[in-house]
């Protein structure tokens, strides 16, 4: 199990890093920790989305930590927030996903 936490905002321009820390993560699981991140902005759900496809692809669980009210509302109102799954600490996020 692989836990990233993420800071700062991410947006275009932004995004390189979360996708090869991602693309080097080998772990059955992957938890990214949002706890960090005030905003994000449609390239970020765009490299989100991608980031859920990889995992999809390799066969590994994903789950999502600390998303806030913002976050989440972006999600919800483009649609994709059902392809994430959310815990409210990374400790129910590894018990989860280990199941």
């Amino acid at each position: 199990m692989q836990v990233l936490a993420i800071t700062g905002a991410i947006r275009y321009g932004g995004l390189d890093p979360l996708q090869e820390a991602v693309q080097v993560a080998k772990e059955p699981a992957l938890i990214l920790d949002l706890t960090g991140v005030p905003y994000m902005d449609s390239s970020a759900v765009g490299a989100l989305v991608r980031v859920y496809v990889t995992c999809q692809k390799a066969g590994r669980k994903l789950g999502f930590v600390g998303m806030n009210a913002r976050i989440a509302n972006v999600l919800r109102l483009v649609g994709v927030d059902i392809l994430f799954t959310t815990f409210d600490s990374v400790t129910q996020a590894e018990e989860s996903l280990r199941s």
